[in-house]
């Protein structure tokens, strides 16, 4: 349930409905848009039977909220919620530009690929030191070793940094070296590591299963907003289908649907998706005109030398064609970068 209040209701007015909220053994998300302060109901509702909040001072209305997903609901904050990474906002009138490697090789390679994507107009700068795969003989990344490389690039050129930490464990180690935690496909349903990165209150950037479905995801979100930590970006990078034409298939249906059922915002990941450079470019267009807010875009100083996804990895030129087309596109829809 949320709880919307008055446009002129007071500090007070909010202060007493959480303090009643709370003797019942209830929590309260506050959240104070341009049209009104709402504040979401933590806990089983049930527990206000009794209550008539409505006829409180300053309280405007109740509102059941039906969906499991009662924080990243677009009922809690109507018109969605912004997220601030180091002076960085995803899900405002600017498009998040993140773009990297797939993996941190070497040192000289983070900061080539740092320089480009900088000069192309990124603002994030992405990179894989932990790298789960498919097969355990596959390359696995270069660890704490790679988050040092990738911290010391982003560093030289002014971006925020954002990366894929694959268990609870590693949560203490990359904080330090990370602006932005990744939750990765294989992982979002792994509920300890999203308790966890809830706990921390650092932003989060957490994709979509490969076989998830939207409601899935947005609970899974839920699981880190729980937690306390509100600064989630979702993330659609491709499901899975009957379709081998490409590596996943972009659902860019996802877009408008988590924008109408969800208060976070949304970015895109075409490479993961396309699993074919290539095909890159199309599907980020495409991303962008459907509504997202961003996109993250693996790119490599040279991606046929790629220890892994070689094939869907943009040079560091195709990057920058790709970026002035969404600079182009991006005032035609309101939006830009």
């Amino acid at each position: 349930m949320i709880i919307v209040m008055k446009r002129n209701c007071t500090r007070e007015d909010v202060g007493k409905v959480i303090a009643v909220l709370k003797s019942h053994g209830l929590g309260a998300n506050v959240s104070s848009g341009s049209q009104a302060t709402v504040i979401g109901v933590l806990g089983d509702k049930s527990k206000l039977e009794g209550e008539n909040l409505e006829v409180m001072s300053g309280v405007e209305k109740c509102v059941p909220i039906m969906h499991s997903y009662k924080m990243a609901s677009r009922e809690m904050v109507p018109e969605g919620r912004t997220v601030n990474v180091g002076g960085e906002v995803i899900g405002g009138k600017k498009l998040c530009m993140i773009a990297g490697p797939c993996a941190v090789e070497t040192q000289d390679q983070m900061m080539k690929a740092a320089a480009g994507v900088k000069a192309a107009g990124a603002a994030f700068l992405r990179g894989g030191a932990y790298k789960p795969r498919t097969s355990p003989y596959a390359f696995q990344g270069t660890e704490e070793n790679g988050l040092k490389m990738l911290r010391k690039a982003a560093d030289a050129y002014g971006l925020k940094v954002v990366t894929e930490i694959t268990d609870h464990d590693l949560i203490p180690i990359a904080a330090p070296y990370c602006d932005m935690f990744q939750i990765g496909a294989r992982n979002m349903q792994n509920f300890r590591l999203l308790r966890e990165v809830g706990r921390t209150k650092k932003p989060v950037l957490l994709k979509r299963g490969m076989a998830n479905t939207i409601e899935e995801w947005l609970n899974a979100a839920e699981y880190i907003m729980s937690e306390g930590n509100c600064n989630v970006v979702l993330c659609e990078r491709g499901i899975r289908t009957f379709e081998t034409a490409t590596r996943s298939t972009l659902d860019i249906s996802s877009i408008p649907v988590v924008r109408e059922r969800s208060c976070l915002p949304i970015i895109v990941d075409p490479s993961h998706a396309a699993g074919k450079a290539s095909y890159v470019e199309p599907l980020a267009l495409a991303a962008v005109a459907a509504g997202a807010d961003g996109l993250i875009i693996e790119t490599h100083p040279n991606p046929q030398k790629a220890l892994s996804d070689a094939a869907q990895q943009l040079t560091l030129d195709a990057y920058a064609r790709l970026f002035e087309k969404v600079r182009r596109i991006a005032p035609v829809l309101g939006r830009e970068v």
